[in-house]
C-alpha cells in the first residue's frame, strides 16, 4: 500500500469538501491555461453525485491546515477507468503527494480487478505527463493537442494483479 507523504492524510472524498475541492481543482486549471471557464467543469460542481452518486472513486488528500489535494477514478466497466481531476495545492508540490494519490488510484483499480487506467491531459503540461510517466503509465495516443496515457494494470509490478 502506497503511504502518503508526513504530515498528509489520503481518504475518500466527503460532502463537507465540496467547497474546497472545487477550489482548488479551479485554481490549478487557472494556473496553467491563465483562466478558466466555470462552466466548462460541471462535474466539480456537485462532487458527491457526480462521482460517489455514481459509483466512482475520489480522493482527497488534507493536512492541518486543510485539504491539499484531489484524484479521481471514473470507472468505465468491469476493465477501466480514467484518471480525472488529480490537483496538488502549490504548497504541495514536487514532495510525492500527486504521485502517492496517482499510487492510491492505481491501487483501487487493481483491487477491484481493473485491467487498464487512462488518462489524458493537454501535451504541453509537462509536470502532468512526467507524474504520469513515473507511475508507469504510456502514451498510446496524441490528437487535438492531448496526450492519452494508459496503464497496463494486468503487467504492472506495483499492481496486486501482476
Amino acid at each position: 500500500m502506497t503511504r502518503e507523504p508526513s504530515g498528509l492524510v489520503i481518504r475518500t472524498f466527503a460532502p463537507s469538501d465540496q467547497v474546497a475541492a472545487r477550489r482548488l481543482i479551479l485554481e490549478g486549471l487557472g494556473e496553467h491555461f491563465g483562466a478558466v471557464d466555470e462552466t466548462r467543469n460541471p462535474d466539480i460542481d456537485e462532487i458527491a453525485a457526480n462521482y460517489i452518486g455514481r459509483g466512482h472513486l475520489f480522493l482527497v488528500a488534507e493536512d492541518a491546515l486543510g485539504l491539499v489535494g484531489t484524484a479521481a477514478l471514473v470507472f468505465e466497466d468491469s476493465a477501466s477507468a480514467q484518471v480525472v481531476r488529480v490537483s496538488v495545492a502549490p504548497r504541495w508540490r514536487r514532495r510525492g503527494l500527486a504521485q502517492a494519490l496517482v499510487m492510491r488510484l492505481i491501487e483501487a483499480g487493481s483491487a477491484r480487478g481493473l485491467v487498464r487506467l487512462w488518462m489524458e491531459t493537454n501535451d504541453d503540461w509537462e509536470p502532468a505527463i512526467g507524474l504520469y510517466r513515473a507511475c508507469g503509465f504510456a502514451a498510446y495516443d496524441h490528437r487535438d493537442e492531448n496526450i492519452y496515457m494508459e496503464l497496463d494494470l494486468s503487467r504492472n509490478p506495483r499492481s496486486p494483479a501482476a
